[in-house]
């Protein structure tokens, strides 16, 4: 059996993961819909399909627009 340790993203960490698996399971359907539909409604934001073998790069490209 091999030991795995858990990793979590930067910033991430155990309390947040439970909080944020809280937030969604603690959900009504039409709360979790309202919170989709207003993801797509953003000013400031766009949804957009990425082919999964670009998403390394698209990733990359996100990261060097942050550190600007």
């Amino acid at each position: 059996m091999t030991n795995t340790k858990n990793r979590f993203a930067e910033g991430w960490d155990d309390a947040r993961v439970r909080r944020v698996l809280e937030h969604y399971e603690s959900q009504s359907d039409e709360q979790g819909l309202a919170e989709d539909e207003a993801a797509y409604e953003s000013t400031t934001h766009t949804m957009m399909e990425v082919p999964v073998e670009l998403v390394p790069r698209v990733r990359q490209l996100l990261a060097k627009h942050r550190n600007r």
